[in-house]
C-alpha cells in the first residue's frame, strides 16, 4: 500500500509555477530555491555528493522506517526503492557505520549514492507524473538564503540540520533486515525487482 504523497510546502512565488512549465522550470526551481546541482532536462537529474547524499533501501523497508520515531530529511520514492537524503559524505560513511553497528553483511539492501551519482528529480506535485516516476514523500523545503551554519543542507527543513546519520542508518538497516526475513519466510528469492537500485544515469 503506497503512502500518501503530501503536497510540497511552498510560499507564494517559490513554487515551480513561478519559473514556468516544463522540465527546464523544474531544474531552475531545484537550482535557485534549493541550490541543488542538476543535469539534463528530460529527465532532470539531481547530482548527489554536492548538497546531499542518498541512502536507498527497498520501499517496503522504507515505509516501515517512516512509521518509526526517527527524524529524516527529504524522502523520495522511485519505483520499488526509497531514497533518504542525508548530508554530503553520508554515502562514504555507510560501510563503516554498518560494520560499527554490527549490521555489516546482514543489511545488503541498504546502499548509498554519493559523489558522482545522480537521481531522477521528483516532480514537485504529489500525484502528478507517469507511473513509476520519482515522487517526494517528504519534500524538501526551500530556505532562502541557506543558514550560514549549514549552507550545504538547504532543503532539509526550517532548522537546516540533517538527521542523525547513525540513528537513521541503524533504523534503516533494521527494517531492511526485517523485510529480508519476511521474504525468506514467504519463500521468495532474494534479488527481486524491489532490490534494484534507484534509477540514475
Amino acid at each position: 500500500m503506497a503512502l500518501p504523497v503530501p503536497p510540497p510546502r511552498s510560499s507564494p512565488g517559490t513554487g515551480p509555477d513561478s519559473f514556468g512549465p516544463g522540465p527546464a522550470a523544474l531544474a531552475r526551481w531545484y537550482e535557485r530555491k534549493l541550490g541543488w546541482a542538476t543535469e539534463g532536462r528530460a529527465p532532470v537529474r539531481l547530482l548527489t555528493g554536492v548538497r546531499f547524499d542518498v541512502l536507498e533501501l527497498p520501499a517496503e523497508a522504507g515505509r516501515a522506517l517512516l512509521r518509526r520515531p526517527v527524524r529524516t530529511g527529504p524522502v523520495l520514492l522511485s519505483g520499488d526503492r526509497m531514497g533518504l537524503l542525508v548530508a554530503p559524505g553520508g554515502a562514504d560513511e555507510l560501510p563503516g557505520l554498518l560494520d560499527w553497528l554490527e549490521w555489516g553483511p546482514v543489511a545488503p539492501d541498504l546502499t548509498a549514492l554519493g559523489a558522482g551519482g545522480r537521481i531522477t528529480a521528483p516532480a514537485l506535485r504529489g500525484g502528478a507524473g507517469s507511473p513509476g516516476a520519482a515522487l517526494w514523500l517528504r519534500p524538501p523545503e526551500p530556505r532562502l538564503p541557506p543558514g550560514p551554519a549549514f549552507p550545504a543542507l538547504a532543503g532539509f527543513g526550517s532548522g537546516g540540520d540533517a538527521p542523525d546519520l547513525v540513528r537513521l542508518v541503524d533504523a534503516a538497516a533494521t527494517e531492511c533486515h526485517r523485510v529480508r526475513l519476511s521474504r525468506a519466510r514467504a519463500g521468495l528469492r532474494d534479488g527481486s525487482a524491489s532490490d534494484q537500485p534507484l534509477a540514475f544515469s
